[in-house]
């Protein structure tokens, strides 16, 4: 029984402690946010039927998100073409301070589709603990990864594990 414990406490503390994690199916939660223009989108509506869809929480104002994307953003088109990926960012700008996504985003030129969730409900729904996050879904709108805290040099793995689910 101690066994079983300890391999479960192990298991969520992956989860907990902001491990990556591979082969974890998940449905994408219902929570109604805004786009950066304002209109009401469903969570749940988020597809990219037969690519994979990387969803990612970030706030405008962290430094390590915002090189990431940066660096992201460098390979998106490239990644479009190859595994036809789409990248939906979720800003946990709050209320007083997601007014300023929009122009930080046109301001670093990126080319993502922006979700704002001011009050974190979207977040709270995916179990996000820490900022940056990142949730990789597979063509079927399955999620196969989780990542968080990045660094340097991660693109590639991401890019390595949307290469894997197109040659699938």
């Amino acid at each position: 029984m101690e066994k079983y414990l300890f391999l479960i406490l192990l298991f969520i503390s992956g989860f907990v402690c902001g491990q990556d994690t591979d082969s974890v199916i998940v449905n994408i939660p219902s929570v109604e946010l805004k786009t950066i223009d304002g209109e009401l989108i469903s969570t749940s509506e988020l597809k990219n039927t037969g690519a994979p869809m990387i969803i990612f929480f970030w706030k405008s104002c962290c430094r390590t998100p915002n090189k990431m994307l940066s660096v992201i953003s460098e390979e998106y088109d490239d990644w479009k073409e190859k595994t036809g990926v789409k990248i939906v960012l979720v800003s946990v700008d709050d209320s007083r301070s997601s007014n300023g996504v929009r122009p930080f985003i046109n301001g670093m030129g990126w080319d993502y589709e922006v979700l704002l969730d001011e009050n974190s409900e979207f977040k709270r729904a995916m179990s996000v603990t820490a900022i940056p996050t990142l949730f990789l879904f597979n063509e079927k709108g399955e999620m196969v990864w989780k990542k968080t805290s990045f660094q340097e040099g991660d693109e590639e793995e991401i890019q390595e594990k949307l290469l894997n689910l197109s040659n699938k």
